[in-house]
């Protein structure tokens, strides 16, 4: 066992035990497992605050959790008894425990959720979906500020106002935004280089500040406005445009009697369009879990200025055996551990050690966080409608899970599998008479189309010339050599240390395992693997998977269309089978039709952008020794690369910052053979 004692400052205090407890080096150490493994490390537990890890085989990290005192809570694992079954099994696994001591209990409820997201631990309630939520800024560093969507760190000077549930929800409150307040949403360089007003400016969604259409007073006047919706004082701001549209139509000016109309109709379809806008509270996030056969699914709603920015459905991964608040509360303490936190959230389920929680959330925000289930008015009936959104979508989500259940059932009988896959690779390569060539690999599951697994694959024109079959072969090559390797690397990094020489009188400080687990782009083993074509491209694959010894460890399969490219009537190849066609109403037909058109979506669309940032190129870009100001001096001096390309030599020298060195490296890189 290994721990050490931390103040979340990051620095290791290690404590050395007495020699006189040490054993001689040559002594044999034990080998512990299971209950016995976590009885010796409990004799050295301190009594004191902190995180413990159980570790399994090759290192893996089975399970995190906190303690107020780590000693009475490892002590009952210890005891062998009164555990689900669930805990039992972690038990039985466990090879060794790590810990971390902290000063309080709060820092070990903050540092457990941090190391809980890091390390994914199998029996541990797990957020899975931890993306960051898009915010609307106003961007305050110009004269002239700018309205936009934003993700990730807050680096420029600005307000940020959101959270938002997606990106739509953004897109559409920006939409309307531009229409009502008419902010510019350009970058400061395309502002700066504007000579006539955008095609916004035409369509009137924005003023054109960039060609001084507008001045700074009335510019300043719409962020005003803006903001001012944006925290909140939307009723107000309706009531004075209307006072101020009345007025303009009483002097007769009704061009801008009609923009005020338009500015007040946009503002008032943003409130008809959030549905919820609460009254007794201006800021709050609403949590609300429904759990039915063994799975859960946690509805979250935002309201910021005292409006509905949207809402999500989260469906955190636990055992069958957790009770909800224990699910609630470790969800609550991911949630927030990157994000922060309003000073009121609804829920309505009480989560694990609310009290605790609330004091993690108040360090976390630097201001009181309250978690409220509430019993009557509108904040419990705002609690009961996000209640019934997570009864809907987790019975949608349970239907989709078991029809594709049975989807994937059938395909593991269409295949000769031994069991329902897990992971189903595809893949297709595309391009243009060997041009930006691109292959592409999509990954299909029990839970659908795991986008963020998509790979892209370069090809180089030389080397393939359009040969589909050789591309094939390298893009299967290059990502299962690519899956040992990973592999690889993750079994040496994660293989057990060798059992300290420890007694029970002292703790060996050694070495630490304070690194999360190795997370891989190319590691996962899939379950089968599809090829995007006929017998060709599945013995080029074939080939490839044979050179690197895999060749009867992987699944494979080929897909190809059917006579004169009809669906319905394609042929599969299976390596030592003659080719077979499945019933053209058959489900499992549509299913793997479904991924091979998925794959050629994503690899039409990767090769499109290719083919355009292809397009876009500038032969300059490719000069060692010219950036975008040199760049932009001859592209004004001679109008195109051609032109450059034609320059004479003692013309180049005469551009700005172009020396008599750099003029014949331009000179010579238009004329090499």
């Amino acid at each position: 066992m290994r721990y050490r004692d931390s103040h979340m400052t990051g620095a290791d205090k290690p404590i050395t035990p007495p020699l006189e407890h040490l054993p001689a080096e040559d002594a044999p150490t034990p080998v512990l497992k299971g209950i016995e493994a976590i009885r010796d490390a409990w004799k050295r537990l301190p009594a004191k605050p902190g995180v413990y890890r159980m570790i399994g085989a090759d290192g893996e990290v089975l399970y995190v959790g906190k303690a107020k005192n780590l000693k009475n809570r490892v002590g009952q694992y210890a005891q062998g008894r009164g555990h689900t079954n669930a805990i039992y099994r972690m038990i039985h696994q466990t090879l060794s425990m790590e810990v971390i001591v902290t000063a309080t209990e709060t820092e070990a409820l903050l540092l457990e959720t941090n190391m809980i997201k890091r390390l994914k631990p199998r029996y541990n309630v797990l957020m899975r979906d931890d993306k960051s939520f898009p915010y609307i800024a106003i961007r305050t560093d110009h004269s002239f500020a700018a309205l936009q969507k934003h993700r990730g760190a807050k680096s420029f000077k600005g307000k940020f106002y959101g959270p938002f549930a997606s990106a739509g929800a953004v897109n559409r409150t920006l939409n309307t935004l531009q229409k009502a307040f008419l902010l510019r949403s350009c970058s400061d360089s395309t502002f700066s280089g504007r000579t006539r007003p955008c095609m916004l400016y035409q369509i009137k969604r924005c003023s054109a500040p960039c060609v001084d259409l507008v001045n700074g007073d009335e510019y300043a006047a719409l962020v005003k406005d803006s903001v001012d919706f944006l925290e909140g004082k939307s009723v107000e701001l309706q009531d004075r445009l209307a006072v101020e549209m009345r007025e303009a139509a009483e002097r007769l000016e009704f061009e801008h009697a009609a923009r005020l109309r338009n500015r007040i109709r946009a503002l008032a379809s943003v409130r008809a369009s959030q549905g919820i806008n609460p009254s007794t509270f201006d800021e709050a996030d609403v949590f609300a879990m429904h759990v039915e056969g063994g799975q859960s699914c946690i509805q979250v709603f935002f309201f910021r200025a005292g409006q509905n920015w949207g809402n999500r459905a989260y469906f955190p991964r636990h055992g069958g055996e957790e009770t909800a608040a224990d699910i609630m509360g470790a969800f609550l303490a991911q949630f927030y551990d990157d994000r922060e936190p309003p000073k009121l959230v609804l829920v309505n389920i009480e989560p694990t050690d609310q009290e605790l929680l609330e004091e993690a959330l108040c360090v976390r925000a630097e201001c009181k966080v309250e978690i409220r289930r509430p019993e009557r008015g509108e904040k419990r009936e705002i609690v009961d409608a996000a209640l019934l959104n997570a009864r809907e979508a987790l019975g949608r989500r349970m239907a989709e899970t078991g029809s594709v259940a049975k989807l994937l059932d059938g395909v593991a009988e269409v295949f000769g599998l031994s069991q329902r896959p897990e992971r189903i690779e595809v893949y297709d390569n595309s391009h243009i008479q060997g041009t930006s060539a691109l292959g592409a690999m999509i990954v299909a599951g029990p839970e659908g189309f795991a986008k963020n697994q998509y790979r892209k694959f370069n090809m180089e024109r030389a080397k393939f010339n359009g040969d589909d079959f050789a591309m094939m072969k390298a893009m299967i090559k290059r990502r299962f050599a690519r899956m040992l390797a990973e592999r690889e690397e993750t079994t040496e990094e994660q293989a057990p240390e060798p059992e300290s020489n420890v007694s029970d009188g002292g703790v060996d400080f050694s070495k630490e395992r304070d690194e999360p687990e190795r997370e891989t782009k190319f590691g996962a083993w899939p379950d089968l693997v599809l090829i995007d074509g006929g017998e060709g491209q599945l013995n080029a694959a074939l080939e490839a998977l044979e050179e690197l010894g895999l060749k009867n460890r992987i699944k494979i399969a080929g897909i190809a269309k059917g006579v004169d490219r009809d669906a319905g009537r394609e042929r599969f190849f299976i390596p030592g089978k003659p080719p077979f066609r499945l019933d053209e109403k058959s489900p499992v037909l549509y299913y793997l039709q479904r991924m091979r058109d998925e794959a050629h979506r994503f690899a039409i669309g990767a090769h499109r952008g290719k083919r355009s940032a292809n397009i876009a190129k500038n032969p300059l870009d490719e000069i060692g020794g010219i950036g975008p100001a040199r760049k932009r001096a001859l592209l004004d001096r001679f109008g195109s690369a051609r032109g450059v390309s034609r320059a004479a030599l003692a013309e180049l020298e005469t551009v700005d910052g172009v020396n008599t060195e750099l003029a014949k490296r331009i000179y010579d890189f238009f004329r090499k053979a």
